[in-house]
């Protein structure tokens, strides 16, 4: 039964249900769902390590990894925000979810998307203290400082995110109820309203400049201020060891941005079946988080060496508690 809420002597019509299209008419999809199954459980056991090896190796204890930390939390936040729900509802063929529980689904979609694009941007401005200003990195970029900015990008997706379900809320769903995307995703369902949603369009644009280009743009600046000074740097050894430390960076970067802007600008201007701008979609939210701890851990030293230190401590205490449950079985 559809409800009407009330606000100012305004009524806005809310239905009890949106209905998640998905794919269509595609066969053997259940296979599809299956596999981003696996890529979730894959993207739990990845983060889970990464995050786990940060807490107990103490050597990680720095600012960049805070950053790092805080990027494994969103990548896994940002998967089982969707896989789970998302995948249940298409294998179970009970495609409708509740009002209320598709703002919930698409409040926790969207901030931990806002949160992996500002962790990527506080990474790069980790790198670019580190290598321009290098004598002075430990005074500016300390563990109180990175908290302080993960901090502020917290409250500031919270708030972006929150200004969406508002103007959402403000919406009345007279017509059709069925949402042309694989989640409850905020341009598909605003453009359902029967009444003016031109707020939100405003907002879609906000959300794209604030999301993608602002902080892609500072990142390409934070490049190229890094590139000037590995130029500045006469021996090639060294620039060669500064630019590893910027490799693991980059590719997060690449992989995070450039699939999400290719997507948006195929959209825009070219027609797409919506079965392949939904595959298309889905691998560009659910992939990243998945590499993003391999490529971590193979491609940055620190956590490799702190892999191996925390091993060979397992492997002492066990060989230390082996004596021992042998003393007292005797």
């Amino acid at each position: 039964m559809t409800s009407v809420a009330s606000l100012e002597n305004t009524t806005f019509i809310r239905p009890p249900t949106f209905y998640i299209s998905g794919l269509y008419n595609v066969p053997h999809t259940k296979y599809y769902y299956m596999f981003l199954c696996f890529v979730y459980a894959v993207t739990i056991l990845g983060n889970s390590f990464i995050m786990g090896t940060i807490y107990l190796a103490r050597t990680l204890h720095t600012a960049k990894y805070i950053a790092v930390f805080n990027l494994a939390l969103s990548d896994l936040g940002g998967s089982s925000a969707i896989i789970p729900k998302y995948a249940d509802m298409f294998l179970s063929e009970n495609q409708y979810i509740p009002y209320e529980d598709c703002l919930t689904s698409m409040f926790f979609v969207f901030l931990f998307m806002t949160m992996q694009s500002f962790t990527l941007l506080s990474l790069a401005f980790d790198r670019v203290i580190a290598i321009c200003f290098p004598l002075r990195y430990h005074a500016i970029v300390t563990k109180t400082t990175m908290s302080l900015i993960i901090g502020v990008l917290w409250l500031i997706s919270v708030f972006l995110v929150t200004i969406r379900l508002v103007l959402i809320g403000r919406l009345s769903f007279c017509r059709s109820t069925i949402v042309y995307s694989y989640f409850c995703d905020y341009f598909p369902i605003f453009t359902l309203a029967c009444n003016d949603n031109s707020p939100n369009y405003a907002l879609a644009y906000v959300n794209v400049s604030v999301l993608l280009c602002i902080p892609l743009m500072l990142i390409g600046f934070s490049y190229v201020c890094i590139g000037v000074a590995l130029c500045k740097i006469s021996q090639g050894a060294e620039r060669i060891k500064a630019m590893k430390t910027c490799t693991s960076h980059l590719i997060l970067v690449a992989m995070f941005y450039l699939p999400i802007i290719s997507v948006y600008i195929s959209a825009h201007t070219t027609y797409i079946h919506p079965n392949t701008r939904i595959i298309n979609s889905v691998l560009t939210q659910i992939i990243p988080p998945m590499l993003n701890p391999i490529i971590y851990t193979l491609k940055t030293e620190e956590v490799l060496q702190s892999i191996k230190i925390l091993y060979k401590r397992m492997k002492v205490n066990f060989a230390m508690e082996d004596p021992v449950k042998n003393i007292v079985k005797n």
